[in-house]
């Protein structure tokens, strides 16, 4: 009686935790913001044909905020405080402002032009007149008006930097602030601050200066010390961010950091995954380089040299950020008589240690057939590689977990946490350790899941553990494992298994260079459960452990090498 009132109080208390839970996932939905941006085209989105290498830092700004709050660039190119209200700009802002939204404004560059009257507005009456309207507005929308002073011009003469380059403005701006109690962001003097200490020569790579014939889109150079590049649009980014964590830390308690972007909007630094992994650090023997991959796919092989490392790679997410090649083993190199094999089928390759994979899909859409044959989609010929929320999706050979020594002589180490892993024959194999928990195993075609090619004496190879194996419909006769090579070492723990699992288990595989496995081998389970766990009916030669026996087979164990000089954790892998 006692023990059936604790339970009912033990689910009561569960609910209560898991309603509390909801509450608050929704309050923290509720609880993200907006911010509004407008201002003119050292702010604002550019269009990037042709090769165009400009930006405006508000193209760069989300890429320091986490995905709670939503940035919505209305800059547009050649705007006043005026034109930016004539040209119906405004109008959209005013519209879209909600209680709790900041609006940043940030004017000045044309409202100086005195010849255009379509635009000019003069520091000490129209211009103040507008900040002020904007500011109005904003607050009977319940937002927050933020007032950013304007970025400065990389005007030099003689190596000086020009401090008068746009006049009363930025002193226009400081008065309209103190006046209406409004945040100030100090833009200008920051900017100069930095241009500054680069001076003349050092700053111009920031800004448009390009040379003749390199870009379509300026076929005859371009010389411009007004607006920015990536490079450029990403550091002043990175100075209003500092002004933020200085004086707004509602919207700092926010920031997240990336060391380099890659988007193919032109809102990172780089178009592409390889260009991000090329601008790394070579050799980094302690800080790690966290690289953000904007959502999108992303065509072409991808390689971590193996001077790349220390490298944490976060896709923006899982099944919207798609490494994809299609490359498979039958397709003959370019030029030569032979074909790419098995090892070059490969979409991604990481020959490097310490990296880390995170949200993001790694994909080798190349298909399935005797004109295929194998088509890897991912490569590991590192050790302490990190592999966490990720979907790695191929036909036969998915992953090929290819080292097999690091630098200290240990057996290269793998781990792939809470990931969704889908391929045919073989779809996992190699013979270095890895390690797989959480993840679900999805088989395709009546055939095998493991294929390790464990080195003799080597005492660990592939552990999954509380891994679920699923299968598409109609699939009904798939083993855990076949042997490589002679001494394949594979073991599930407490793992889920679909009925599509054969109630033989393993398999061996007689080949004409190779014992079968069969003896040799150890293929091993403990506390599976579900349709396809059945010890009873498993082939003879394998084995179930002991819960001893199973002990031996924890994360901790499993990655430890005498060679180590520390233990491994994977969260901060340096």
């Amino acid at each position: 009686m006692i023990k059936t009132v604790l339970g009912k109080l033990v689910l009561i208390l569960t609910a209560a935790a898991a309603v509390l839970l909801l509450t608050s996932s929704a309050e923290q939905k509720r609880s993200s913001f907006t911010i509004h941006l407008i201002g003119d085209s050292t702010m604002a989105p550019k269009d990037l044909s042709g090769g165009n290498p400009e930006r405006g830092w508000g193209m760069m700004f989300p890429n320091f905020l986490d995905d709670s709050v939503k940035v919505i660039n209305y800059a547009r190119n050649g705007r006043s405080t005026k034109s930016f209200m004539t040209l119906g700009h405004w109008a959209e802002v005013e519209a879209n402002l909600q209680k709790g939204d900041y609006l940043f404004i940030q004017f000045g560059h044309n409202d100086s032009k005195q010849s255009d009257t379509t635009r000019y507005a003069a520091a000490w009456g129209a211009y103040q007149d507008n900040l002020r309207h904007y500011i109005k507005v904003a607050r009977e929308k319940g937002a927050v008006p933020i007032l950013l002073t304007p970025v400065s011009r990389r005007w030099f003469k003689a190596d000086t930097l020009d401090e008068t380059c746009l006049e009363d403005y930025p002193q226009a701006m400081k008065q309209v602030a103190e006046q209406e109690n409004v945040t100030l962001l100090d833009i200008t003097k920051v900017t100069m601050d930095w241009l500054k200490s680069l001076g003349d020569s050092a700053s111009r790579e920031y800004f448009m200066h390009v040379a003749p014939g390199t870009i379509p889109a300026m076929p005859e150079g371009k010389t411009d010390n007004t607006h920015t590049n990536a490079k450029g649009a990403r550091k002043v980014a990175s100075l209003i961010c500092g002004e933020i964590a200085r004086q707004i830390p509602e919207i700092a308690a926010h920031f997240v950091h990336y060391d380099i972007v890659v988007a193919q909007d032109g809102t990172g630094d780089y178009f592409t995954v390889q260009e991000a992994i090329d601008a790394c650090p070579d050799y980094s023997h302690e800080q790690i380089t966290r690289i953000l991959i904007r959502n999108g796919v992303y065509n072409g092989m991808v390689t971590i040299p193996h001077n790349k490392f220390r490298l944490h790679i976060i896709g923006e997410s899982a099944d919207s950020t798609i490494i994809s090649c299609g490359k498979y083993a039958r397709q003959m190199w370019p030029g030569r008589d032979f074909n790419v094999g098995t090892s070059g089928s490969a979409g991604f390759y990481i020959h490097s240690s310490y990296v880390t994979i995170e949200n993001l899909t790694i994909l080798n859409p190349a298909g399935e057939g005797k004109e295929i044959g194998q088509a890897v989609a991912l490569f590991t010929n590192g050790d302490r590689l990190f592999f966490k929320n990720c979907r790695i999706i191929a036909n036969q050979d998915t992953i090929y977990t290819y080292g097999r020594w690091n630098k200290e002589g240990g057996p290269c180490r793998n781990y792939f946490l809470n990931c969704y892993i889908e391929g045919t024959t073989d779809f996992i194999f190699g013979p270095s350790i890895a390690y797989f928990e959480n993840c679900t195993i999805h088989s395709k075609k009546n055939s095998y899941v493991t294929a390790a090619s464990t080195p003799e004496g080597q005492k660990y190879g592939y552990v999954f553990h509380n891994c679920r194996l699923t299968a598409a419909e109609g699939v009904d006769k798939v083993y855990l494992g076949r042997p490589w090579r002679p001494y394949a070492n594979t073991v599930f723990i407490n793992c889920e298994l679909g009925s599509h699992i054969h109630p033989d288990g393993w398999k061996s595989w007689p080949r004409e260079l190779y014992p079968s496995g069969e003896g040799t081998a150890f293929y091993a389970e403990y506390g599976n459960y579900g349709p396809g766990a059945s010890p009873e009916t498993r082939v003879k030669w394998s084995v179930q452990l002991t819960k001893k026996q199973a002990e031996e087979y924890s994360f901790e164990k499993v990655m430890h090498q005498d060679t180590d000089t520390k233990e491994w954790n994977p969260e901060d892998n340096r």
